[in-house]
């Protein structure tokens, strides 16, 4: 199996196909098994990587530093596979590591997707008061109901419990993260120059889309893709359509042939 040390701890990865990089950073009730619609549908044009963060999946946070330490993994696990310049995909959680490595290593990222996801993000009073407004309202519904649209619930019970069982296998949950988030704000993210896209789900009552367009707006250069009769998991409930518009669009920004 894969790994990469750092430190004490032990970061798992998948890799497949040849082509450029594109590296995929998964939320808190996801690892890289999460990926596998994307997995299946780039690696024929992209070497995909997809990585468990420390405490999810396969790898181990001996240290206990959670959050704390994902930037820093996220720069182990490319230096260790001899990535100069990569792709990142990265929803809800992953989307903290992913902002904040940009800002700090921008030579190291040709383009950043951030979907379903506020998280690392400095918000303007407004929307921050919004979003801790909303997180009171959504406190009380479950879990699937918090991370997967009605559509996808009611259309798909067999994914909808896919979806959980995938989780089991993590030895962190939202309620056992540890660590700090390193945040960044909207225009630092701008200054990086480097191509950003804000997905958002239509049925997202976490990260509702009108709150993510806002901060689109914020982030100078940035672009907006919002997928209709998806949740706050876009990427899994409407896959053929998050592979083919977020592949696209990385293939223009990376000038991929």
């Amino acid at each position: 199996m894969p790994y990469i040390n750092q430190g004490a701890s032990r970061l798992y990865y998948e890799k497949q196909g040849d082509g450029p990089p594109i590296v995929l950073l998964h939320g808190v009730g996801g690892n890289h098994a999460s990926w596998f619609h994307q997995m299946v549908a780039w690696r024929e044009k992209a070497t995909v990587i997809a990585v468990d963060a420390r405490g999810f999946g396969n790898s181990s946070d001996v240290e206990e530093l959670g959050r704390s330490g994902f930037v820093d993994d996220l720069e182990c696990v490319l230096d260790a596979l001899s990535l100069a310049r990569v792709a990142i995909v990265a929803q809800s959680m992953g989307g903290g590591a992913a902002a904040a490595f940009t800002v700090r290593s921008p030579e190291r990222v040709g383009a950043l997707v951030l979907a379903d996801t506020l998280v690392g993000l400095d918000l303007p009073d407004d929307i921050a008061a919004r979003m801790k407004a909303l997180a009171k309202t959504t406190d009380g519904l479950t879990q699937l109901q918090r991370v997967l649209g009605p559509t996808f619930l009611n259309a798909q019970p067999v994914q909808s419990y896919l979806y959980t069982a995938l989780a089991s296998f993590n030895d962190t949950n939202v309620k056992t993260l540890r660590g700090v988030q390193q945040n960044v704000s909207p225009t630092a993210l701008g200054a990086s120059n480097v191509p950003v896209l804000f997905v958002a789900g239509a049925e997202d009552v976490l990260f509702p889309p009108e709150e993510i367009h806002a901060v689109q707006k914020l982030t100078a250069g940035s672009d907006y893709l919002e997928i209709a009769a998806a949740g706050h998991s876009a990427y899994f409930e409407q896959p053929a359509i998050f592979n083919r518009d977020v592949y696209d669009w990385l293939a223009h920004q990376m000038q991929w042939s």
